[in-house]
């Protein structure tokens, strides 16, 4: 019963992102234009470069590199030292444009390599394949809504867990003046025999609320949140939050663009979570995007 309610809760959750993307589209509307009319309207308004360069789920090719490097708190939670998490890692994140005639997929592929500098252990984390899907009522030009099907692969048993995943994940974005904002969702389950879970645990994995804002400060500089997931675990009902500043720069160009940043994180919340905190993290950033097609 127990992960049935966190599966309903989940898709309430994601289901919000739907009436969202209703309701936006609705606003950009008279009441007596009919469908067709509304929609070509609607998608009007579109994206400057700046905010389309931060906009993963925008109809363009993206490809990313990063680095970072983190410490972690060494406090103590549940009468016992808090677990450390893994100390660096390499990112390649890539995303291919599939456009349809009623809808856009958006598959996101996201690679890891980390390295635990306490025992020496490195190797690829779980990999991570996402499919956002648009449908083109859900993109009114300057922002959009979709939902997709999540999949988790295996990662090297030293640094990563060595099972699969399966889940859901949505999203929100919309671009206002200076402004890009937005929020996505995440929820997975472990592909796991059930006899062989620790005690008190279930198959269901945190919950991933990842909000995000951008402020322009002209001339293709920005600064925002940066890569903030807020995780809530089903199992204990705790809630870790982390808190950052990213600043970057932009370079638009014909044929795509550049998106260079430097992020700095570290833990708001996170006294009873039973799980890592950060200390500190720092992240180097480079994303070229190119438009589809291209």
């Amino acid at each position: 019963m127990k992960h049935r309610v966190n599966k309903s809760s989940v898709y309430a959750l994601i289901a919000v992102l739907s009436l969202s993307a209703n309701a936006v589209f609705a606003q950009e509307t008279d009441d007596g234009e009919s469908e067709s009319q509304a929609t070509e309207e609607a998608a009007e308004p579109q994206q400057d470069d700046v905010s389309k360069a931060l906009d993963s789920t925008a109809t363009q090719w993206s490809f990313q590199f990063a680095y970072q490097t983190t410490d972690w708190k060494e406090d103590i939670v549940n009468g016992q030292p808090r677990t450390p998490g893994l100390d660096n890692f390499v990112q390649m994140r890539v995303v291919a444009p599939l456009v349809f005639e009623k809808f856009t997929l958006l598959p996101r592929l996201t690679l890891r390599h980390y390295e635990n500098l306490r025992t020496g252990e490195s190797g690829l984390g779980n990999t991570e394949l996402f499919g956002l899907i648009i449908p083109k009522k859900w993109d009114w030009g300057t922002g959009r809504t979709g939902l997709g099907p999540l999949v988790t692969l295996p990662g090297n048993k030293d640094v990563a867990k060595d099972e699969w995943g399966y889940g859901l994940a949505g999203a929100i974005v919309n671009t206002s003046g200076n402004w890009f904002y937005g929020v996505l969702l995440t929820q997975s389950w472990r592909a796991i025999d059930p006899d062989n879970l620790p005690a008190g645990t279930s198959d269901t994995n945190p919950l991933g609320i990842a909000p995000f804002l951008n402020y322009q400060l002209g001339g293709g500089w920005y600064v925002g949140n940066g890569d903030m997931v807020i995780s809530y675990d089903w199992d204990s009902n705790k809630v870790y939050m982390p808190i950052g500043v990213r600043i970057g720069k932009v370079i638009a160009g014909n044929k795509g663009s550049w998106n260079a940043y430097f992020e700095y994180q570290t833990s708001l919340i996170y006294e009873d979570w039973p799980g890592a905190a950060k200390d500190q993290s720092f992240r180097i950033n480079l994303t070229r995007t190119l438009p589809a097609g291209f």
